[in-house]
């Protein structure tokens, strides 16, 4: 699997971003992908998920700021982000994996799904990483 992000680039806080990761090479219609980010000195932190039916995760600080999409006639993820932060600079990678046991883990009766899809230890599959810096 081949993954191209693209859409990075600077805007002042408030402002709006979308991300764009172009995805090649899936073998199975059954896959999860997600958007990772790192900021300088820190850990890389798993920002939102998507199964390829359209369920979704997202870390507790973008709920309500950003959405996470995907197209599968396009085979492009999205991640829109909007009201931004300073604290959202960073490296942002668009990451998939396709392993059937880790997108069935994600469907937890009663809990939700994404129970791990936030992890990055659980992606096989890396894009090169695309800068987002937010100005205050």
């Amino acid at each position: 699997v081949q993954l191209v992000e693209s859409g990075g680039g600077s805007v002042q806080s408030g402002g709006s971003l979308t991300l764009s990761c172009a995805a090649s090479g899936f073998t199975s219609n059954s896959y999860c992908m997600a958007w990772f980010r790192q900021a300088p000195g820190k850990e890389r932190e798993g920002v939102a998920a998507i199964g390829s039916a359209g369920s979704t995760n997202y870390a507790d600080s973008v709920k309500g700021r950003f959405t996470i999409s995907i197209d599968n006639a396009k085979n492009t993820l999205y991640l829109q982000m909007n009201m931004l932060k300073p604290e959202d600079s960073a490296m942002y990678y668009c990451a998939a994996e396709e392993r059937e046991e880790f997108f069935l883990r994600q469907h937890t009766p009663g809990v939700g799904w994404g129970a791990s899809a936030l992890e990055d230890y659980e992606y096989n599959y890396w894009g090169q990483g695309i800068q987002v810096t937010v100005s205050s």
